[in-house]
């Protein structure tokens, strides 16, 4: 056997090996916890199994440098400076392996998540960080550091072995290598991103149980530390715009979590509810869904409803938790922070309802999935559950006219109360939908979104459900089509409330957020929110500075009836209505940002 494949295969040894180290430790951190969480050889297995996805790519990331020392010694004729650097690698992912299995396997049990690097914050203050702890118990921890970091690193050198010395080899056969080497780094790039789908290896795709441990088990911890890096609390842009008194009266004047004699919406207490996050459906687009326009009259409309953000991750948490949007930062990415914000179907879930998730693309996207089941949704339907055909009939997955059938199944074999949550897809780039009405492609888009929502509507009406069902409809952003972020428009979505469930058609002008949905919603259904602290009932009759605060890339942007004004963060100026009354809805906004940054950070 000659060097060269003598030296793809230490490559792929190395490899399998780093993969079986890093389910051993899924495993052995599953023993550590046996006492504390029950689970059975068939959790066990669906750890390991929805955990190796991540392992494989994880794996793919250290196997870098061995690849490139395979390549470069297809062309050296010593072999000792190569193996000497080799050896070298082995002892540091030994090293950083051994820490990060064994502060994981630590950690969790005061942390309760993964590690991330998060923990480095504590390494400024010591003896803070190991005050609640024994000095015994991290000498123990630190010894067994060293035992792990040793075992590895033996592994390593006898598993894997060292790079074969030379043998005489024609060029032609080193230039094939190369070329092989070359036609493999590709492969290797779509291993460490998952794919060649639109969503990236994430945390959130081994996610599979409503047992946060299992689902937690599963997660690579050297994936979650790396990972986390952009997304800890210390890399949260620092926004103080006025002293932390100020800022606290202002918010407080603005948010209040008491519904104070709502005024009545509904005529059932517990209805079924399907809430719509209608992909990029900006009010803007108002012309090409006529039928939308229609439905308008038989609900309650919500005529000044601004979004939060300008993203669907930010969106669909905005409209969930009742959380604000950051300029650059999606929360939605830290699930270290999004396990401690409420949600309307955790909420709902404690008062008997049953919660489902629907979105028939990759649920994985942006971390989707651990959000979503983090924050109370029992059952997750997407992309998977569909036949390969289905899959294939849009860009970003399974089309529209297809997932608005599946909720309304969902809804006809209900019994006991059901939250549905579902978000559409196909008016989405690149507006690939089955009917062609419209001239141009993004209008065409929103009208083949406006005739599933009305057949899904109509479908409804003629069910036995319909007496006690409650839809809600609401975008998750509007786009920059024909209009920027500087357009008072750009932001202004329908939230419309339909169904047999409602009272009477109404139309309400209350200025609002997507944020302020969880309010208003559990107050007309009777149930407390006091943990929703910036989500408002709109109709409550304590609901006064009426507003909606808006956050995109660097900037602010704020309306009430009266006023639009916009707030650029990077050169600090009001970029569109710098008026008296500009000013003081810019200032609003801000104070919302500070606040809401502060209570970021503190989530931990």
């Amino acid at each position: 056997m000659d060097y060269e494949l003598k030296g793809w295969l230490l490559l792929l040894r190395y490899y399998l090996l780093t993969v079986v180290v890093f389910v051993v430790a899924k495993l052995v951190f599953m023993l550590c916890y046996s006492a504390d969480y029950t689970f059975n050889m068939a959790d066990i297995a669906r750890v390991v199994g929805n955990g190796i996805s991540l392992d494989l790519s994880t794996a793919i990331y250290f196997t870098l440098l061995p690849f490139l020392l395979t390549i470069v010694a297809v062309w050296m004729q010593g072999r000792k400076a190569l193996n000497a650097v080799l050896t070298a690698y082995y002892a540091v992912v030994a090293v950083a392996f051994a820490m990060a299995f064994v502060a994981d396997t630590t950690l969790y049990e005061f942390w309760k998540f993964k590690l991330d690097a998060s923990c480095l914050q504590y390494l400024a203050t010591p003896t803070e960080a190991t005050a609640s702890v024994s000095t015994w118990y991290v000498v123990a921890r630190l010894l067994l550091t060293v035992v792990v970091a040793a075992v590895l690193f033996l592994l390593y050198r006898k598993v894997v072995g060292r790079i074969e010395g030379q043998t005489a080899t024609a060029r032609r056969r080193k230039i094939a290598d190369t070329l092989f080497a070359v036609a493999l780094l590709p492969l290797m790039i779509i291993g460490m991103r998952g794919g060649l789908g639109e969503s990236t290896t994430n945390i959130g795709q081994v996610y599979f149980s409503q047992n946060q441990f299992l689902n937690h088990s599963a997660v690579n911890p050297v994936f979650s530390f790396l990972s986390s890096f952009e997304k800890t609390a210390s890399n949260i842009p620092d926004y103080h715009f006025m002293a932390d008194d100020e800022c606290k009266a202002i918010v407080d004047s603005l948010f209040s979590t008491a519904s104070v004699s709502p005024d009545t919406l509904l005529n059932s207490s517990r209805p079924h509810i399907v809430i719509i996050l209608l992909e990029s459906c900006g009010e803007q687009f108002a012309s090409s869904m006529p039928k939308l326009q229609k439905l308008k009259e038989e609900g309650v409309y919500f005529a000044n409803c601004y979004a939060n953000s300008w993203r669907t991750d930010r969106g669909t948490l905005c409209t969930w938790s009742g959380y604000p949007s950051f300029p650059t930062t999606s929360v939605m990415k830290m699930p270290s922070k999004t396990r401690h914000l409420p949600s309307i179907a955790s909420s709902l879930a404690k008062v008997g309802y049953t919660t489902t998730y629907l979105y028939g693309g990759d649920i994985n996207f942006t971390n989707m999935r651990s959000y979503l089941m983090g924050t109370g949704f029992q059952n997750i339907v997407w992309q998977e559950d569909y036949t390969d055909e289905q899959q294939e009939t849009a860009k970003w997955g399974v089309r529209d006219d297809i997932t608005f059938r599946t909720v309304g199944d969902m809804l006809l074999s209900a019994d006991s109360p059901q939250l549905i949550g579902y978000s559409t897809l196909s008016s989405h780039e690149p507006w690939d939908v089955p009917i062609h009405e419209k001239f141009l492609p993004v209008e065409n888009a929103f009208y083949y979104l406006d005739q599933c929502i009305d057949s899904f509507v109509q479908r409804m009406k003629q069910s036995p459900q319909w007496d006690n069902l409650l839809i809600v409809m609401l975008a998750d952003h509007g786009i920059s089509y024909n209009l920027t972020e500087q357009d008072r428009g750009h932001n202004h979505i329908p939230l419309l409330w339909l169904g047999g469930a409602l009272k009477s058609p109404r139309r309400i002008e209350a200025f609002c957020n997507q944020t302020d949905l969880p309010a208003t919603l559990l107050g007309q259904l009777g149930i407390a929110h006091d943990d929703f602290t910036f989500s408002r009932d709109v109709m409550g009759k304590n609901y006064v500075n009426q507003c909606a605060v808006h956050t995109y890339n660097n900037g602010i942007s704020v309306v009430d009836s009266t006023t639009f004004a916009v707030y650029d963060i990077t050169p600090k100026r009001i970029i569109v209505g710098d008026t008296p009354r500009g000013k003081v809805l810019i200032h609003r906004g801000q104070a919302v940002l500070q606040q809401a940054t502060e209570t970021l950070k503190e989530m931990n």
